[in-house]
């Protein structure tokens, strides 16, 4: 299973490089991938095959695959179908279709998604397929993004299932917590399902992301936009694969779930009116994609009713009606792809004669549409027999209950025959009314491009590649090899109904996973039986149904909903509802901003802390007058920052409150804190200087603000609902702390001494990771603002000014280019001096970190802050002479390596991030002791030494570069008046 994956996964990637090479007939070397992958299944079917490898198993996040019947069934389906489909699409488009290597690749990577769907036994690694087969669908369906109804029909798709899965992983977590396991197989081997309220609510909300990734009415409308996408996309995703995963999804937890008290209201009733609803719109539409789209809806419903029934005779009815579906279903879209290819349009309205011009594709089509209206001998009579049967003995459900849903299944079933005969008749029937279209009438040439909107209910002319010229009055015959792939699934649903018994003993053992005895079986003769006579009706119903297709199309008939305006309206509503909370709480007013947030800190906590109850609050003052002189003079300097009116006084007290919490940090036994919190301090007053710089030195008189008490109240609330968070924070506490294990395993399972950066670099490195990411990209996202263009690059060195003089003799290399008027000699010797002792000290801070106070992030704000005296030293020039490096270079290096670090961990067959310790005695240098969290910590290291850099060079040099230009041209000015 895992090399399946794996290999599919990596045809996805050469894909564009193949069909570069090979053109269109690159999708055949593409096939063999997936038919690869069906060989595999079939030699190993019966069987069960499980994969695992660990990857986070602390928190459930293993690779666990399970190869079973139901997964064998689904696994055959995507894989062949999707096979068949890659061949088809080698016929389908022209060597000159754009992004057509794209397309393949993220037709293949569809094929991996969904095999690892059907195959995964981890509900989380199933959630991240899942989401990938969403993702895939939104740039498949999206392909003609050139085309505005590809654009919305894709977000349209996008939004719908991606909120669905979303809904679906809080049901997961709940289920998974709530079974003390996230694999499928123990759920399913439970003898007693879990209960209770939680466990309600995680069903809804499965079913929810099963619903919406199966369209299932309310959530049936993404799937018509969706025939926005290219045909082969409509018959693999939309009928064959991606539509399935929520019918996979039922049917693998109604063995557990049918008895839950919420499934059958939800699955039963919904499916009926999917039937119903979606049957309906069939016979109403135009285009005959549509039609199409419109009876999956239909089918889906019905697909869902059966593997939701939860009885063995119903699961046995459900995988035959899944296998006959995908079958005849994703023969159909091919067949409308080579009409349209052939003809032109998809208007049944504008299409006549072609029975007699393409005999071969309309037994295709008629072969298939049999199967679908449920027909002997096909496949689709068999599952559809049985559907009958396995409704009317469902001893789960009570018997007005089991009338009802037959009744509704029997009306459906009648839709499903009306329009299979109005797709036949409406491709290929002769309609004298109807002028036949031409090569060069009313339908322009054009690429393929197939659209579809359910608002409209038809199309416009979808037109057919450059060069094919239609032929024998505006008809392109295909080819043999066009049609091979149709005509081998219209063959293989004939077989699969006339071999019965054998695709019984196929799909039977699906069945026996419910603890019930297994009573029918697959037969295209059981008597004159209770389904036959309805089989008879449903056919008869159907014929008469489409007798009156006109009379369902009557366009003064109120239609019974339109969920797509449903949807337009509910984006709508969201978008005013957006506008108004926006233009309430976002009125460009920082001090209302500040006031809001605050706001919520003091009332929401409150209110809740007063509606419980708590005991044992204590609060001690100090632990020593030293913290109570600290703290006194903290306030004081915090109060005097709201009434100096020099900005850089104020930046200075405000400083003095960051060095006094430091200084706390060092009382309470934390070096480490303490260290990183002067230097983080020491660099934001740096900060804060550099850009003082451009606003004069004191607050101009208009701009001051007055004293405001409404402010002052709300700081003192603000401290004082603090202060009583952090009392009830702590006392909230009744478990031994878990700080006091944190030295011991910092030590056993890090190497390391100092808890505090062995917890950074290796017990919560993925955290770290995260941080260092995000800062990453803050960092990036900054420079892009402040530089407009690109980032400033490398600082100049001084040989690029055009005063260098390279026999003047200077402390600092840049420091001769400095203006006489801001050059300090001393400044520049004690820069000189220190400098190197910083750095080592940087680097000690670098090395000593896994074993004394210090990390790769102390020590990066250290080798900054030397980095920031060279240039207050010696001028912009002087950074470049520092370290004449890119600073988006460290930071992407840092980030590279690491990620590197986490990674490799992996093919030593060890989890990520996790560290490995080496020991070894040297003459010289004595008993060393490296670990490999070193190497991360270096990444970490890296990305600040290059954060500090982007704000040296945006907020310094490159502020210094426009100052100086500012002044080269006031000068300018001044000379020329």
């Amino acid at each position: 299973m895992l090399a399946i994956l794996l290999a599919l996964a990596a045809a996805a990637l050469v894909a564009p490089l193949w069909v570069r090479a090979l053109g269109r007939n690159a999708f055949y070397v593409l096939a063999l991938v997936p038919l690869g992958g069906l060989i595999w299944v079939i030699a190993n079917w019966g069987s069960t095959q499980r994969v695992r490898l660990e990857w986070a198993p602390s928190i459930e996040m293993n690779i666990d695959l399970r190869f079973d019947s139901l997964a064998a069934i689904m696994s055959a389906l995507v894989l062949g179908i999707g096979a068949l489909i890659l061949c088809y699409c080698a016929r389908y488009f022209e060597d000159d279709e754009p992004r057509l290597g794209v397309f393949a690749a993220e037709m293949v990577g569809f094929a991996g998604a969904m095999f690892g769907l059907v195959t995964s036994d981890n509900m989380l690694l199933l959630f991240v397929f899942w989401e990938l087969t969403t993702v895939l669908s939104f740039l498949l369906v999206g392909h003609n993004a050139e085309q505005a109804n590809s654009r919305r029909a894709a977000i349209q798709a996008l939004l719908v299932t991606a909120a669905g899965g979303l809904a679906m992983l809080v049901g997961l977590i709940i289920l998974g917590e709530a079974n003390n396991s996230y694999l499928l197989s123990d759920l399913l081997a439970r003898a007693q399902p879990p209960n209770g309220l939680a466990v309600n609510v995680a069903v809804v909300l499965i079913l929810i992301g099963a619903l919406s990734k199966s369209a299932v009415v309310p959530l049936h409308f993404w799937l018509p936009g969706a025939m926005a996408a290219p045909t082969p996309v409509s018959a693999y995703l939309h009928a064959a694969a991606m539509v399935k995963a929520g019918v996979y999804l039922v049917a693998r937890l109604a063995p557990v779930f049918a008895e839950n008290p919420v499934w059958h209201p939800l699955v039963l009733t919904l499916g009926v009116v999917s039937m119903l609803l979606a049957g309906l719109r069939s016979l109403e539409v135009v285009d005959l994609k549509l039609v199409l789209a419109f009876g999956t809806v239909s089918q889906l419903g019905f697909l869902i009713v059966l593997v939701g029934l939860g009885t063995p005779d119903a699961a046995l009815a459900g995988v035959a009606m899944i296998v006959a579906h995908a079958l005849f279903k994703a023969c159909l879209f091919m067949v409308v792809g080579i009409i349209d290819h052939g003809a032109g349009t998809r208007d049944l309205r504008r299409l006549s004669g072609l029975g007699r011009r393409a005999p071969g594709l309309c037994g295709i089509a008629i072969l298939a549409s049999l199967s679908m209206a449920g027909i002997p001998p096909l496949v689709g009579f068999v599952g559809k027999e049985s559907a009958l049967g396995a409704i009317l003995e469902a001893d789960t459900l009570a018997a007005p209950a089991r009338v009802a849903l037959a009744a509704g299944v029997v009306l459906g079933s009648m839709l499903t025959v009306g329009y299979s005969i109005r797709f036949v008749w409406g491709a290929f029937a002769d309609k004298p009314h109807v002028a036949r279209p031409t090569a060069h009438g009313a339908h322009r040439v054009r690429r393929v491009a197939d659209y579809a909107t359910e608002s409209a209910g038809t199309t416009a002319d979808s037109g057919v590649p450059d060069g094919h010229a239609r032929e024998d009055g505006g008809w392109h015959a295909p080819g043999a090899l066009f049609l091979a792939a149709p005509a081998i699934l219209a063959v293989a649903s004939l077989v699969a109904g006339l071999g019965a018994p054998w695709t019984d003993r196929l799909l039977s053992p699906y069945a026996g996973t419910f603890s019930e005895e297994l009573l029918s079986y697959l037969s295209l003769w059981h008597g004159f039986t209770v389904p036959l006579a309805l089989t008879v009706l449903v056919i008869a119903g159907g014929i008469a149904l489409f007798r009156l297709r006109d009379r369902l199309r009557d366009p003064t008939r109120p239609r019974l909903g339109n969920a797509d305006r449903a949807y337009d309206a509910a984006l709508r509503g969201m978008d005013q509802l957006s506008l108004r909370m926006t233009g309430a709480v976002q009125r460009g007013s920082l001090p209302l901003s500040q006031a809001t947030i605050l706001g919520t800190l003091i009332i929401l906590p409150s209110v809740l802390l007063a509606l419980g109850t708590r005991t044992g609050v204590e609060l001690r003052l100090w632990d020593s007058p030293l913290q109570a002189v600290l703290g006194g003079i903290m306030v004081a300097m915090a109060l005097g920052a709201t009434v100096l009116r020099n900005r850089l006084a104020s930046v200075l007290v405000v400083g003095v409150t960051g060095y006094g919490c430091g200084v706390i940090f060092a009382l309470h036994g934390a070096p480490d804190l303490a260290l990183t919190q002067f230097l983080v301090e020491t660099l934001t007053l740096v900060i804060f200087v550099l850009v003082l710089r451009a606003f004069p030195a004191e607050i101009e008189a208009g701009r001051a603000t007055p004293f405001k008490a409404r402010r002052a109240v709300l700081a003192a609330l603000v401290g004082a609902a603090v202060t009583v968070l952090g009392a009830f924070a702590v006392a909230a506490r009744t478990a031994e702390p878990i700080w006091h294990r944190i030295p011991d395993a910092a030590y056993q399972f890090g190497g390391g001494k100092n808890a505090v950066n062995v917890l950074l670099v290796d017990i919560r490195a993925w955290d770290t990771l995260g941080e260092i990411s995000v800062l990453v990209v803050a960092a990036t996202g900054v420079a892009s603002l402040v530089f407009r263009s690109r980032r400033f690059g490398s600082a100049p060195r001084a040989a690029d000014s055009p005063h260098y003089d390279p026999d003047l003799v200077s402390w600092l290399p840049a420091g001769r280019l400095v203006d006489r008027a801001d050059r300090s000699m001393v400044m520049q010797i004690t820069t000189r001096l220190v400098f190197p002792t910083i750095m080592v000290l940087s680097v000690y801070f670098f090395f000593s970190g896994h074993n004394a106070p210090g990390g790769g992030f102390a020590g990066g704000l250290t080798a900054g802050l030397a980095l920031t005296l060279r240039y207050l030293a010696g001028g912009r020039y002087e950074l470049g002479e520092a370290l004449p490096v890119d600073a988006g270079h460290l930071l992407g290096a840092g980030l590279t390596l690491a990620a590197g670090t986490a990674v490799t961990s992996l093919f030593f067959g060890a989890p990520p991030l996790s560290s490995a310790i080496f020991e070894v005695t040297l003459p010289v240098l004595g008993h060393i002791k490296l670990v490999t969290a070193l190497f991360f910590d270096l990444g970490v290291y890296l990305i600040v030494v290059g954060l500090v850099l982007d704000v040296l060079r945006s907020l310094g040099a490159r502020l210094d570069s426009e100052l100086a230009s500012n002044e080269t041209t006031s000068v300018s000015g001044g000379s020329a008046r």
